[in-house]
């Protein structure tokens, strides 16, 4: 830089220092602005670090989410997980600041089981479970004793039962609920055997059993369409709306951080429910 271009900055007389030191301290502010040179000119954007599953929930906060939070002045850094487990204890620790992977019931059977508080902030889509084919594609003749794959985690394996029990295939004990296990089943006229396994795992092992009940993202990650399902859940039963609704959730201390609630606005607008239907059809669905 020469002392010309020192000469000509708006900085290069200050308290009347040289043009070296004018210079210098040019060259420090390089990054800075052409405007009013105000601090808010060169502060970064503030940051908000949310966890989430790569599909929809880490596809929904790249693909639509990010480029409106910008707009208000905040980057949105997502961290992409494939379990359960690490999302929320991440998000408890504060390695995040929020998390959007789970739903109502699986939330509530988290701070249960581990004593933690943390807070749904915002119902923002469901994602309804699919019966998917694997030997058998026929699931209104099934064989007498066919197998089902289902989710063996304590809250979407009774969401599975339930909605065999609503296809008629099963019964269970009156009051076994959403915490149903196949210890609860109180009818099996088709003598059905279960094939309980992680959640995650059931796209890849829906061909060495007869169906697999499979959650919404795992079989979008799969490249399975729901289309290709051979029953679903009802998406307006209340316990869809009540208990799966896919939820934003934080802290209690940040529970009213303006940051998430920016997002949560911007996660239940008609225009997002647009890009839900335009991006995964009906496999994600508003829940709003």
């Amino acid at each position: 830089m020469n002392l010309t271009t020192a000469s000509v900055s708006r900085r290069s007389f200050l308290a009347g220092a040289g043009a070296l030191v004018a210079a210098g301290s040019l060259a420090a502010c390089s990054n800075g602005s052409e405007g009013s040179g105000s601090a808010a000119a060169v502060d970064s954007p503030v940051t908000l670090t949310v966890a989430a599953s790569p599909s929809p929930h880490a596809v929904i906060l790249n693909d639509f989410a990010a480029s409106r939070l910008a707009d208000e002045g905040i980057e949105l850094e997502v961290k992409e997980y494939t379990d359960y487990i690490l999302p929320n204890q991440d998000t408890t620790s504060g390695d995040v600041d929020a998390n959007y992977f789970q739903h109502i019931n699986y939330l509530n059977n988290y701070n249960e089981e581990n004593g933690t508080d943390l807070v749904n902030v915002g119902k923002i889509h469901f994602e309804p479970m699919g019966v998917f084919p694997g030997k058998s594609s026929d699931i209104d003749n099934i064989a007498d004793g066919a197998t089902i794959a289902v989710p063996n985690d304590p809250t979407n394996e009774g969401r599975a039962l339930l909605l065999l029990q609503d296809l008629g295939l099963i019964t269970l004990d009156a009051d076994a609920g959403i915490t149903a296990t196949p210890n609860n089943i109180a009818e099996n006229p088709h003598n059905i055997q279960f094939s309980e396994q992680e959640a995650a795992a059931l796209p890849r092992t829906v061909a060495d059993v007869d169906f697999a009940v499979i959650n919404g993202n795992y079989a979008i990650d799969a490249g399975l369409d729901l289309a290709d399902a051979v029953a679903q859940e009802d998406a307006s039963s209340d316990v869809i709306q009540e208990e799966y609704a896919n939820v934003i959730v934080t802290t209690s201390d940040k529970e009213d951080d303006e940051r998430i609630a920016t997002l949560v606005n911007i996660l239940q607008s008609d225009e997002f429910k647009s890009f839900l239907q335009e991006t995964f059809g009906d496999a994600v669905q508003a829940a709003f």
